[in-house]
């Protein structure tokens, strides 16, 4: 999801009326009763509803300012309905603002709010680790990591000693306790969590002596996930549900993997083309030859014709990068590197200086060079 204050169309140092007269701006634009059919919309409204949840509370907006939406349950990526975050109808939200009515935009009194229900849970975050060679081909990885379960010993219900949960009595269930009162823009209707059953709808006499009332245990999890051929650093896969169980039966969040990949000491990727380099003598870049080429799909023949230069390039098609969206692979490009090489004995020293001197090109002997330096140093 996007920044809730870019969502609202504010600065982050907002005042709580500006974020309302945004927010009501916002919302007539984006109401699905104003935008029938048009689900991209109800989208953004569902999203709209969530930042202002959020930035409309003191408390929940400060953790969202320092943590994001972390901070704040993490509904976001995952996403809520506008219902899960309100309780009831979309129709709900526009009674706060516009006096019980509905929609502005015509149709009817609001919606009977149902029960609460327990939250959804939080959406959870881990980077994994995979090798170069499964970013290019994909591969099933594991994935450990602590999460929030249900738990089994009151069957995530929080309820002990073969007891079961009750319905609030102070909100019968709704989870939110309304207030009425007249303002300047006709009947306003605000709703607060109710304190009693902390928004559940629900009340526990009994709490589960494992979960200590909450529905969920903290546990050891691992998941076998999927990894696409052609992902790369930065790379995040969802899993639906996989995230951390909510409170006492709620259902889960998601769990987003984000891939780092390891650097490999033979290959440097750009795009979907590979990089390799193919170090070869002076004497081979100059007669040719024929060279055993490993690549991550096994041995490839190279063929370098004489005169061939450093910095030459040989593509070997299709033995590159899978396509992360789309059909193929990128190219394998082999980059010459001419080696010279340091230290060379009598004989080859002799050698070079007689083709050197055939081609009538003018060299230092090595060995001469270093006593005459040596010499010059001491003169």
């Amino acid at each position: 999801m996007a920044d809730f204050y870019d969502l609202l169309g504010v600065s982050r140092s907002a005042s709580a009326d500006e974020i309302k007269k945004a927010y009501r701006k916002r919302a007539r634009e984006l109401h699905p009763d104003a935008n029938p059919g048009d689900d991209a919309k109800a989208e953004q409204f569902k999203e709209l509803s969530r930042a202002y949840q959020v930035l409309s509370d003191d408390g929940q907006r400060a953790r969202y300012d320092q943590f994001g939406e972390a901070g704040v349950g993490g509904a976001g990526g995952g996403g809520g309905s506008a219902d899960d975050l309100f309780g009831g109808g979309i129709g709900d939200i526009f009674d706060a603002f516009f006096g019980g009515q509905g929609s502005p935009f015509g149709g009817g009194g609001g919606r009977q709010r149902g029960p609460a229900g327990p939250p959804r849970g939080q959406d959870v975050e881990v980077i994994a680790d995979i090798d170069f060679a499964q970013a290019v081909f994909g591969d099933e990885i594991t994935v450990e990591l602590k999460l929030p379960v249900p738990c089994d010993a009151c069957e995530a219900t929080g309820a002990g000693g073969g007891t079961k949960p009750v319905t609030c009595s102070e909100c019968n269930g709704q989870g939110q306790v309304q207030r009425v009162r007249q303002s300047l823009l006709g009947q306003m209707v605000t709703a607060t969590p109710c304190t009693r059953c902390g928004g559940l709808g629900q009340t526990i006499a009994t709490p589960c002596d494992t979960c200590r009332g909450e529905g969920r245990v903290t546990s050891d999890t691992s998941y076998q996930v999927d990894v696409p051929a052609g992902v790369d650093t930065g790379s995040t896969l969802r899993l639906t549900g996989r995230g951390a169980s909510g409170p006492r039966g709620g259902r889960a969040g998601d769990l987003y993997v984000h891939l780092r990949v390891r650097p490999d000491e033979n290959y440097v990727r750009e795009g979907d083309d590979l990089i390799t380099e193919v170090p070869i003598s002076i004497a081979q870049a100059s007669l040719g030859t024929s060279l055993k080429l490993e690549t991550l799909d096994g041995t490839e023949d190279l063929v370098v014709p004489a005169g061939t230069q450093p910095g030459r390039e040989f593509v070997l098609r299709q033995r590159g990068v899978h396509r992360l969206q789309g059909r193929g692979r990128g190219d394998l490009i082999a980059r010459v590197r001419v080696d010279v090489p340091t230290k060379l004995s009598d004989e080859e020293v002799d050698l070079l200086t007689q083709y050197a001197a055939g081609r009538g090109e003018e060299v230092g002997n090595g060995k001469e060079g270093i006593f005459s330096r040596i010499k010059s140093a001491f003169s």
